[in-house]
């Protein structure tokens, strides 16, 4: 299932996917890879200068993430373009959920603001209907 939010003309679209074969449920281990696209709708330069996510999984653990760019880049997004990426996450239950936001600046006017990561969840295949 594809995760969309849309904020300041700014749409984050997120997929995520269980990693059946870097998993170890039984030592509590369930890996996730996801890819997001970060597109810009509006009609100025942006920059994403940082990230700050929240998980959370089933066996009540709680992580935030903050740090600058995402995938050690700061990237340059122009007018009707998009930038992707792909990461992953690490949970000890079997499924979890994770959502965030982006910090954002405007080229133009330096002007910084935060972007909605749209909530999505995680979930192992084998537990989807």
């Amino acid at each position: 299932m594809n995760y969309t939010a849309t904020s300041h003309d700014i749409r984050i679209s997120v997929l995520s996917e269980y990693q059946e074969s870097v998993s170890i449920p039984d030592e509590n281990n369930y890996v996730f890879t996801y890819r997001v696209v970060i597109e810009n709708l509006g009609s100025e330069i942006i920059q994403v200068l940082g990230r700050h996510w929240k998980i959370v999984d089933t066996n009540g653990m709680r992580q935030e993430v903050e740090g600058e760019g995402v995938v050690g880049e700061k990237p340059i997004i122009y007018p009707g373009d998009a930038y992707e990426y792909g990461s992953w996450c690490k949970l000890t239950g079997e499924t979890g959920k994770m959502w965030g936001t982006y910090l954002v600046k405007r080229i133009s006017d330096n002007h910084e603001f935060r972007v909605i990561i749209p909530e999505f969840m995680l979930i192992p295949n084998y537990r989807k209907n």
